[in-house]
């Protein structure tokens, strides 16, 4: 890992009415618009999306990281985010992020250790880390062959 600060620059830019488009150098770019609540077209990548869509990520690459370092052998993690939007005191914005997350073990793994590793994992997710709303893990552990 480089040292601390670590620096992000992308670049939006979009015209009328039309889809706002995201680039990084040596990523993908990516085409967004206003979600359906806010009166856009839908079946795009929204600002509401992809915020939570990077809960999800990072949840997802600290989980490996933690299970790394830890010596936890898993065989799949997958995850939803739910977000909740919210206009409170005039201001909108998320007040709550619930991760629910379903890890699959081999068979004979320590569960509670498996969920613990979870557990850090959503405490050490920098992005929700970054973030003002509540947040809450649901650790669901399934072994194979169970």
């Amino acid at each position: 890992m480089q040292p601390y600060p670590h620096h992000y620059v992308i670049q939006t830019s979009g015209t009328g009415d039309g889809p706002v488009t995201i680039t990084a150098v040596g990523a993908p770019q990516l085409a967004t618009a206003a979600p359906p609540e806010f009166g856009g077209p839908g079946g795009m990548w929204s600002p509401e999306t992809l915020l939570c869509a990077a809960v999800g990520d990072c949840f997802v690459l600290g989980f490996r990281a933690v299970a790394r370092a830890s010596h936890l052998e898993w065989t799949r993690l997958s995850c939803t985010i739910e977000g909740t939007l919210e206009r409170l005191e005039g201001v909108t914005r998320f007040t709550r992020f619930v991760t629910t997350a379903r890890l699959e073990v081999p068979a004979g793994t320590d569960v509670t250790r498996a969920r613990a590793v979870m557990e850090k994992a959503e405490q050490v997710c920098l992005v929700s880390n970054s973030l003002n709303g509540e947040r809450r893990l649901v650790a669901e552990v399934t072994t194979q062959g169970a």
